[in-house]
């Protein structure tokens, strides 16, 4: 058996197994089943991670919600509602970063955990060769009704050829993998020569995640395994063989993350909270971008 198989119940770091870990919070499952999750922190790494989260035998029931974005792609409340008028700006956002970081106009993508398909139905827009992976099967048949895209199934990501993507994907998606090394080696040996990694996460060291502690919304335990620093990332991509070549900041996930965690915190939503504690994160974070409440890292093989 692997470390990674027995990760969820085990005291010792995910990322550079160092058996030097502590307590560091609990936190609450805001949007399934009101269960409350520890949060261990590496003294080595500073990863965060869920102790005793469920095994990927059984975490598919922590996903069946109406209210859980990635997958029901609902309109349902304020904070949602919100995002989705954001979300057509982010989209082309990510690939302007494509396009820049790979010097291709048009190429090979896979987005992994590509929820309703929004990305990859963009991705084939702009001319390129678009392909998505979503455990899923609801949000796969979403993405198909609603955004013409037709996603793989999680067992398809160990069938396809090697060295056959300019560029590979994963917005918000490596904190609900539970074999990560393995995941990001196969991701590794996907990746052409010259390909590059997008890997996007919140970082529990911005302003904002220092402040809600908690009520932070990017805890979102106990779907999200891991909690990245900034330190932890960097750690996690040297061990897996690719070499960080650029970070750069999710401006608007400050403030959705940040109403959120008003609302768990206050149990009403409050867009002036909200809103303000998502500036100032954002005002600290230009000085220093690793304190960005999200950050995407750019990894190349």
């Amino acid at each position: 058996m692997t470390m990674d198989a027995v990760r969820s119940s085990s005291d010792q770091c995910p990322v550079c197994k160092s058996e030097q870990t502590h307590f560091a919070l609990k936190a609450r499952d805001h949007t399934v089943s009101g269960e409350w999750f520890e949060i261990w922190e590496c003294n080595h790494c500073s990863l965060r991670f869920t102790r005793n989260a469920p095994d990927q035998g059984n975490s598919a029931r922590y996903y069946q919600s109406e209210n859980y974005i990635s997958h029901s792609d609902t309109r349902k409340g304020l904070i949602n509602t919100l995002y989705h008028r954001v979300r057509n700006h982010t989209l082309d956002t990510k690939c302007k970063l494509i396009r820049s970081i790979t010097g291709l106009k048009q190429g090979a993508h896979l987005d992994l955990g590509a929820g309703t398909g929004a990305f990859v139905q963009f991705m084939n827009q702009q001319g390129w060769q678009s392909r998505g992976i979503e455990p899923d099967e609801t949000a796969r048949k979403m993405a198909l009704t609603r955004h013409q895209a037709v996603l793989l199934p999680a067992g398809d990501f160990q069938t396809l050829p090697a060295a056959s993507f300019d560029a590979i994907s994963l917005w918000h998606v490596l904190e609900h993998v539970h074999e990560l090394h393995s995941y990001l080696a196969r991701i590794k040996s996907l990746l052409k020569p010259a390909g590059k990694l997008f890997i996007a996460v919140p970082n529990y060291t911005s302003f904002d995640g220092m402040k809600y502690q908690a009520n932070w919304a990017a805890y979102d335990v106990p779907r999200h395994l891991y909690h990245f620093s900034p330190d932890s990332m960097k750690y996690l991509l040297e061990a897996s063989g690719f070499k960080l070549v650029r970070m750069e900041p999710m401006w608007f996930d400050s403030f959705y993350i940040s109403l959120l965690s008003e609302k768990y915190k206050t149990g009403r939503t409050s867009l002036f909270n909200g809103f303000l504690t998502g500036a100032i994160s954002n005002f600290k974070a230009l000085g220093d971008r690793e304190r960005c409440s999200s950050l995407i890292y750019v990894g190349a093989p």
